[in-house]
């Protein structure tokens, strides 16, 4: 059995827990408090975090990890993310979407690559289906997939208002969460329909018909890409204030040719401020991602990619705008971690899977996958099985 020791960090849990150490047994954290000391027992590593802060690993529940995109031709079909890519971004728990191509992607290539990230040290799930409906499976129906498969957690991500979906009728919406609600029942998991929005004129309509016509829990749908136009984001408000969740892409910024988009901790003050609780707006990444923006003719003018990075980014801009580092972590750790009923990761507690970081200075030094460094002084460790080393 290895332990690891992380000696005189500033722990925030996300809560803030003031200056400790960590100790760290295998996989989860022993103890949290002052002066621990190794178990004679185990082979030990001590890690110095003195004059850095120790926060939970961050929990990004929108990963194309197999790889996306394909709007533009097959040129534009995105590589498999690379499990560096994650960790140095500070990302420790991963769930892996397809998206636009449900024809050269596959489910079941999804799930391969969630299962390799996770031997290669990280915790990874994923969601059956792709924007089409009727979606993509592996066995006969999404509830089956969520019931007999452990990694899928929920159905996603349905393309809803956007040119690139199917345009699924609101009976037809309601049908997909209804497997998706008593798929979760049935495996005791989150059972959620992950919802692509696009920036068509009917917006979350869709969800608020669904919602009056089909007796389903406002937490059975997670919304995503919110910030991606002002109306949208103002037609989520009452999502929000009804107590559903509401998902921001970090990636998702400002740029000439997407004026509209807004970034990130910008959308989240904009929700706050009109009555939405804090812990019910997540970020997510959307990392390895196409991120095509057409003209309004619908001609891809270009073509970008999502990064795991600027998960963390938009942690960093919650705290340069004023917030305490509890509430700025919360988006990208506990309510990720709640929306999917994840009990082992987003916090830090005894019990719990040792995901963490080391921060100094706003920077990602040291990265703990399971009580596994995975990162050190900003450089990976461990790499995955075919990338290469650097001399």
């Amino acid at each position: 059995m290895k332990a690891l020791l992380i000696q005189g960090g500033t722990v925030f849990a996300p809560q803030p827990l003031g200056q400790q150490d960590i100790l760290v047994v295998g996989e989860r954290v022993a103890a949290i408090g002052s002066a621990l000391k190794l178990p004679s027992w185990c082979e030990g590593t001590v890690l110095s975090a003195r004059g850095a802060m120790v926060v939970p690993g961050l929990v990004d529940q929108h990963v194309h990890m197999a790889g996306g995109g394909g709007e533009g031709g097959p040129q534009f079909r995105t590589p498999e993310i690379a499990l560096t890519a994650l960790t140095t971004a500070g990302v420790t728990t991963a769930v892996g979407v397809l998206g636009t191509d449900g024809t050269t992607r596959s489910v079941a290539g999804l799930l391969a690559k969630a299962r390799g990230l996770e031997a290669e040290g990280l915790t990874t799930y994923i969601y059956t289906g792709a924007y089409q409906v009727p979606t993509r499976t592996i066995t006969d129906t999404p509830r089956n997939d969520i019931v007999l498969i452990d990694k899928v957690l929920g159905i996603g991500e349905i393309a809803v208002s956007d040119h690139r979906g199917s345009h699924p009728s609101d009976r037809v919406l309601a049908q997909l969460a209804s497997e998706a609600r008593v798929g979760g029942l049935l495996s005791a998991k989150a059972g959620v329909l992950h919802l692509h929005l696009g920036n068509g004129p009917r917006r979350l309509t869709p969800v608020y018909q669904v919602l009056e016509m089909a007796d389903l829990p406002i937490d059975t749908f997670v919304p995503t890409h919110l910030n991606r136009d002002p109306r949208l984001l103002e037609d989520a408000v009452a999502l929000g204030r009804a107590g559903g969740w509401l998902d921001l892409t970090s990636g998702i910024m400002p740029a000439i040719d997407d004026p509209d988009a807004i970034a990130p901790a910008e959308a989240a003050h904009y929700l706050r401020q009109h009555g939405v609780a804090w812990d019910h707006i997540s970020f997510s990444s959307d990392a390895q991602g196409s991120a095509p923006i057409f003209d309004a003719s619908g001609r891809l003018v270009r073509m970008e990619m999502g990064s795991a990075d600027s998960l963390w980014q938009a942690v960093v801009r919650l705290v340069q705008s004023g917030l305490a580092w509890d509430e700025a972590l919360a988006p990208a750790t506990t309510t990720p971690a709640a929306i999917l009923k994840l009990h082992d990761v987003g916090h830090l507690a005894p019990g719990g899977l040792a995901h963490l970081l080391l921060v100094r200075d706003h920077t990602i030094e040291t990265v703990v996958a399971k009580g596994r460094i995975m990162v050190k002084d900003t450089r990976p460790v461990i790499y995955g099985t075919y990338e290469k080393r650097p001399q």
